[in-house]
């Protein structure tokens, strides 16, 4: 019998989410400064983030329990959400690495970009096997095609892990402002509950643990955030949102509806391939990109707000971009 997920199940599953990072929360935020994990600030960023130096980081436990305890609970543990949850948390755990690194051992620049890179490597291709091994179809929706399908053969492990590797440091080069991941990273897994729903996917009820979870997270990470997800829950939400894409046989429509991930990542790129070629220009007055419209004196809550309108256009293209693909 095909799975078909329960809508009032799904809404419960958002609630006990939202209810697990609300109680979470105050409890894990006095922990966090008690230990001193505290945010540590670029001198060289904008002036307006020496506030923030301080602040908890490592928040992003608290989005990670809410998500796996909660659709743990009602998902059944199938086989799907198992993977699913195995990539978010060995992407957490590359993420929590990286603060301890940064914030215990108080080097700024935490793990090496060569260790960081190898190990989101390592998890990728584990994640790989696991689609194999379970027979979860490789198969690739064609964004506006109406239910157009390929097959990417031998070169889908390389893609996948392109796609994992790119969607989870898109997402963390994203966290840079108050709310500005956990707010568009929740747009984003409403897209894909509504696609998890329309193709009877086990899915729906990670992806509502998620929305449950993000909302709870943001009473604590919205201006002025009294808690930073740091890299735990940045590279964590990436490699879920990755994921569930992956699965739904859509990672291209991260391209998408995540589009704010990618010209984060674009935006880092173009300046340091500019200021290797220009011997010392700037293409943006800094980068990521959101760091630009910093300096250009938009405030933060507007800057965070413009991103969330964009995302939410985006995902009302990427229903545009579905089709007909629920027709098949």
């Amino acid at each position: 019998m095909d799975f078909i997920p329960d809508f009032n199940l799904a809404i419960i599953t958002a609630l006990v989410a939202f209810g697990i990072a609300v109680v979470l929360g105050p409890v894990l935020i006095p922990i966090l400064r008690r230990l001193k994990f505290g945010q540590n600030v670029r001198d060289d960023g904008p002036k307006s983030h020496l506030s923030k130096a301080g602040v908890p980081s490592m928040g992003g436990i608290v989005i990670i329990t809410a998500v796996a305890v909660a659709s743990g609970i009602f998902s059944g543990f199938n086989i799907q959400w198992q993977i699913v949850m195995y990539l978010m948390l060995s992407f957490g755990f590359v993420g929590f690495l990286d603060d301890y690194i940064k914030i215990v051992k108080k080097r700024s620049m935490g793990l090496r970009a060569w260790q960081k890179f190898s190990l989101q490597i390592f998890a990728s291709l584990v994640f790989v096997v696991l689609l194999n091994i379970n027979g979860i179809s490789s198969l690739v929706y064609i964004p506006f095609t109406q239910g157009m399908y390929i097959d990417l053969s031998w070169f889908s492990p390389i893609f996948i892990m392109i796609v994992v590797v790119g969607t989870a440091n898109g997402a963390n080069f994203t966290d840079g402002l108050d709310g500005l991941a956990s707010g568009v990273t929740l747009l984003v897994s409403l897209f894909f509950l509504y696609v998890a729903f329309a193709m009877d996917s086990p899915l729906a009820y990670a992806l509502a643990a998620a929305a449950g979870a993000l909302l709870g997270f943001l009473l604590f990470n919205s201006y002025p955030a009294r808690v930073f997800m740091g890299d735990t829950g940045s590279l964590a939400l990436g490699g879920f949102v990755a994921g569930v894409a992956i699965i739904l046989q859509m990672p291209l429509f991260i391209i998408i509806v995540a589009f704010v991930y990618l010209a984060e990542v674009l935006s880092v790129m173009i300046q340091v391939v500019y200021f290797k070629m220009t011997g010392g220009k700037r293409f943006f007055k800094m980068a990521p990109i959101h760091h630009h419209f910093e300096l250009m004196g938009w405030p933060e809550t507007k800057i965070v707000a413009t991103f969330y309108i964009v995302t939410a256009i985006l995902c009302l293209i990427g229903f545009l971009a579905i089709g007909n693909m629920f027709y098949r």
